[in-house]
């Protein structure tokens, strides 16, 4: 029996504990990345393609779709592979995919190459495993702020390179058209992060679980946590079955699920119907609906971007001080005014006759927004983007990391993490559709979600700032 290794300062060890949480939050960036690089593509696929609005949406989306699968296996794979092993793994799945998507071949084959990219969901498990109870919710939003600098970055990349090229659909160097450059472009984060990836311990709880006792004391001391032996005889009792975990480990008798796989599932679909990635996946297209110029709509969109980081480090320095509930509460709360406004702005504005486009088909009527009001729904969407940034964006993904017992965490994750996926493509693919019928009507709907977000936090959600992980077996059991 070795003996425990001694403690490490709390300033090494702090150090040490956020320097793996940024590597592991890679895989959130390169998600944000890849989900919204297409916003500035779309116009050079259709150019190239001559795509209908059916397969514009279903490119834009069909990534999603991708997400959803990669979510439902990875955590299994977390338990037979590791932690590290997976993020390896999404890692390569990135590259191939934006390789690919650049050179599709047609555009079936570039929806067969977004939807083989993957999202690391293991981020969440991993850094809520090696982080210490006191840091656990400001590096767990790192996901969130990886994930809203990669969409930052992706918009800012797009423009960028369809400033210099004229525009998306012209040659741009050696003679690739540009919007092939916005994909290629993702193969240097996604070589970053699998070369990161393998210099980053593993799991101390993945290591218990593989009988890594030596291994995980030492990453244990290394991350500023308590690694005697009673800890360690605490993870191995709460990790007894997890190797053996199913999706039947997750029936309860609330409707046919554990009260807390229900308050991970709504959490993340909730987090989608509010209908962020709207903003972000079809920005350009929905301010030029309303009279604003394609240079203006892309403007808008970095804008927005650079919000929604500002909103996100806020979260970062919050989370931990007045923990998760509040700020969920009041980022619904405001969510709520900002999506109303939109809902009413839309709805009132007078209709004028213009092109068709992906979300109008002729004779199409939109909205017209020009002075006051266009000013006012400038204001109530970055309101929206500002208030869904510090709560419901990074917090959700603090929550699923450490709301779920042990027993069930990877299996939990990988159900709310897809389930996540695939609501956010429904909200992506439905649209277009609904902007048909009208702007107000889609927005509408968003602000609807906003409110019940708000009741089901107050009513149902739990705080879990500073609680071992060990011990959330029972936080949920009598909702």
């Amino acid at each position: 029996m070795s003996s425990a290794a001694a403690p490490a300062a709390p300033s090494t060890s702090n150090a040490r504990v956020i320097l793996v949480s940024s590597v592991a939050a890679l895989g959130g960036f390169l998600f944000g990345f890849d989900s919204s690089v297409i916003n500035a593509a779309v116009p050079g696929i259709q150019d190239q393609y001559q795509t209908t609005p059916f397969e514009t949406g279903f490119v834009v989306s069909i990534a999603l779709l991708g997400c959803a699968v990669g979510a439902w296996y990875a955590g299994r794979l977390a338990d037979r592979l590791g932690r590290i092993r997976v993020m390896q793994i999404a890692a390569v799945a990135f590259i191939v995919s934006a390789v690919g998507s650049a050179f599709p071949g047609g555009v079936y084959g570039l929806m067969f190459w977004r939807f083989i990219g993957t999202a690391s969901v293991i981020a969440p498990t991993y850094i809520a495993e090696v982080a210490p109870a006191r840091l656990r919710g400001r590096l767990g939003s790192l996901q969130q702020l990886a994930i809203v600098i990669g969409i930052f970055l992706a918009l800012l990349s797009g423009y960028a390179i369809a400033h210099a090229a004229g525009s998306a659909s012209n040659d741009w160097l050696l003679g690739i058209e540009a919007w092939r450059w916005m994909f290629l472009v993702e193969t240097i984060p996604a070589v970053v992060y699998g070369l990161m990836a393998g210099t980053i311990p593993e799991s101390p709880r993945y290591l218990v679980g593989v009988g890594k006792v030596d291994e995980a004391r030492t990453v244990l001391v290394s991350v500023g946590q308590d690694a005697s032996p009673d800890r360690i005889d605490g993870i191995r009792a709460s990790l007894a079955g997890e190797r053996a975990q199913k999706v039947r480990d997750l029936r309860g008798p609330k409707a046919g699920l554990l009260p807390v796989v229900w308050v991970g599932l709504i959490l993340s679909i909730l987090q989608q119907f509010v209908g962020i990635n709207v903003i972000f996946y079809y920005s350009s297209i929905l301010w030029q609906a309303v009279g604003f110029t394609e240079s203006n709509s892309l403007q808008i969109s970095v804008i927005s971007g650079g919000i929604n980081i500002a909103a996100t480090v806020v979260a970062i320095l919050a989370i931990d001080r007045f923990g998760r509930r509040p700020l969920l509460l009041l980022g619904s709360a405001g969510m709520s005014v900002g999506l109303l406004t939109l809902a009413y702005i839309f709805g009132t504005a007078p209709l004028v006759e213009v092109a068709a486009t992906d979300t109008c088909a002729a004779p199409c009527m939109q909205p017209s927004l020009s002075g006051t009001s266009a000013d006012i729904a400038l204001v109530a969407a970055n309101v929206f983007v500002f208030f869904f940034g510090f709560s419901w964006g990074p917090v959700v993904w603090v929550l699923l990391g450490e709301m779920f017992p042990n027993r069930i965490r990877a299996i939990a994750l990988s159900v709310a993490a897809a389930a996540q996926w695939i609501a956010n493509f429904l909200v992506s693919t439905t649209f277009p559709p609904l902007a048909a019928h009208g702007l107000g009507i889609a927005y509408g709907i968003y602000a609807f979600f906003a409110v019940v977000s708000l009741f089901f936090v107050w009513r149902v959600v739990q705080e879990t700032r500073g609680k071992e992980l060990e011990s959330m077996d029972t936080a949920y059991a009598s909702t």
